[in-house]
């Protein structure tokens, strides 16, 4: 088990800056054009992919117990994010917009660049920040969502997704056999309803109206509205097309990773509405070392259903007897996603396996894959 004096050491940090590498890829492909605006998607995708087969697997675990003071050097590549990804999205608009060497199919595939980053580096870095206590952490990943124009994602996973995780009730749940096709316009539209649901609730319990100020859907409609008119502002409206671009990118990488943290995994139903407590075997992991430096260990996604606001160096790793675990990092998972028919041929039987070992006496599985069980109450 990693120390405190191993962990604060800033070698140990510096392979999670590696996403800082990403900002030059994304200028060489606006300046150079051509086959250059590839770099991201290659970089980003096959690049890890195979870095992860060189690198193999990381089952190291820090002591959870590490003091935040120890963690400055992994806190402060989330801090410095924010700012790096503005600066990015919009120099490179208001760069490539007018750019007279860049066709639109050249300006559309620097703007499919962007959404590689704001959605592999900048939703997955707002995911860690939504998470902590810190006022100005939260504020920075509402800054980083509303970028993508996906600012509810906060509060359907704050308030939805971890509470409901594996039940009905959970829209990014993704069910048995339903390929990432269905899942993908399932979840755009129950995300956003059960986000404002969910937030509606919360002021109704206090005797306000959803169309009270402190509603943070207002806050969302006006940083998404602000960043929309800074796109139009620097490179009008081909500004804002790849905004859009880039957002809708974004959303499309980030509803991948949601479709591959869960598939198939379901908490028991007990009857009445009443399931099971969420355990580390309901959430799919990957040890793959070089991806989970690029997605700060998103793919220790067990521990982070079991201590939330645990900051990524110390989530821990598990092993198969206790949390299911993926074939390859989820770079490579991802892309097989895309393919249903590969897909089920790689997950389905470990679902199936999955289910003997942990509810061999479970014979009708029919209403965990059609999501039809009773809602938890």
């Amino acid at each position: 088990m990693l120390t405190a004096d191993q962990i604060s050491k800033l070698q140990h940090a510096l392979p999670f800056w590696t996403s800082l590498l990403l900002v030059p890829l994304i200028w060489v492909s606006a300046v150079q054009g051509g086959w250059w605006v590839l770099l991201l998607p290659v970089a980003t995708w096959y690049l890890f992919s195979g870095l992860d087969f060189v690198t193999g697997l990381n089952e190291e675990n820090a002591d959870p117990q590490i003091a935040a003071q120890h963690l400055k050097w992994y806190t402060a590549i989330t801090l410095i994010w924010t700012p790096v990804q503005f600066a990015t999205v919009f120099g490179v608009i208001w760069y490539a917009a007018t750019a007279p060497h860049l066709s639109l199919l050249e300006q559309f595939g620097i703007a499919f660049g962007l959404g590689v980053i704001t959605g592999t580096i900048g939703i997955n870095y707002s995911h860690e920040l939504m998470h902590q206590r810190s006022k100005l952490e939260r504020w920075m990943a509402d800054i980083l969502l509303a970028m993508v124009l996906y600012s509810h994602f906060r509060s359907e996973h704050l308030l939805v997704h971890h509470r409901y995780v594996a039940t009905p009730k959970d829209p990014v749940t993704a069910r048995y056999g339903e390929g990432f096709h269905r899942f993908f316009p399932r979840v755009l539209r129950q995300c956003w309803v059960s986000a404002f649901g969910a937030e509606k609730a919360m002021l109704a319990r206090k005797g306000k109206a959803w169309t009270d100020l402190s509603n943070p859907f207002w806050r969302y409609w006006s940083l998404q509205a602000g960043m929309v008119l800074l796109a139009v502002l620097l490179g009008g409206w081909i500004g804002l097309f790849m905004f859009l671009v880039q957002a809708f990118v974004a959303i499309w990488q980030l509803e991948l990773v949601n479709y591959v943290e869960h598939y198939g995994l379901t908490r028991r139903h007990q009857g009445d509405g009443k399931y099971e407590h969420v355990l580390p075997r309901h959430s799919w992991n990957s040890a793959k070392r070089a991806s989970n430096w690029l997605l700060i260990n998103l793919q220790r996604h067990s521990d982070h259903h079991y201590k939330p606001d645990r900051r990524f160096p110390l989530l821990q790793t598990y092993g198969e007897a206790d949390a299911p675990q993926l074939p390859y990092g989820y770079p490579v998972m991802t892309i097989f996603a895309m393919v249903p028919g590969l897909w089920r041929r790689v997950m389905n039987p470990r679902v199936r396996a999955w289910r003997a070992a942990h509810y061999p006496d479970i014979t009708d599985w029919t209403p965990y894959n059609r999501g039809t069980n009773p809602l938890p109450r």
